[in-house]
């Protein structure tokens, strides 16, 4: 889902930019916490090819839906690491405009 990968600080934060599919007819806001919980593995994750699952969405605050075609920026945020999980604040903005503001737990390790 991720295109690229701008920024990251592994165990604190990591920053992406993904372009919305125009091969669809509309865009599921659903996919912006997708993006998020997929960018929080990567900046939670102490080892390449580690899994990750999504625990909770613990508050998601929606924006406008994203317009198909439009480049997007994913930030995600450890704010607090206990053992294999990780509560994470992400957001996804255009430009100056935010889209999801989403609070969630992550695992990482296999179930």
């Amino acid at each position: 889902m991720l295109d690229r990968v701008l920024e990251q600080q592994p165990g604190s934060f990591a920053r992406a930019r993904y372009r919305t599919s125009a091969s669809l007819q509309a865009y599921p806001q659903t996919l912006l916490v997708e993006a998020v919980a997929q960018l929080s593995g990567i900046a939670a994750a102490g080892q390449q090819g580690e899994g990750g699952f999504l625990a909770a969405v613990d508050q998601a605050r929606f924006g406008r839906a994203p317009q198909l075609g439009e480049t997007l920026e994913v930030t995600a945020r450890i704010i607090k690491s206990f053992g294999r999980l990780h509560l994470i604040e992400g957001q996804v903005r255009v430009e100056d405009e935010e889209l999801l503001h989403v609070t969630l737990t992550l695992g990482i390790g296999s179930l």
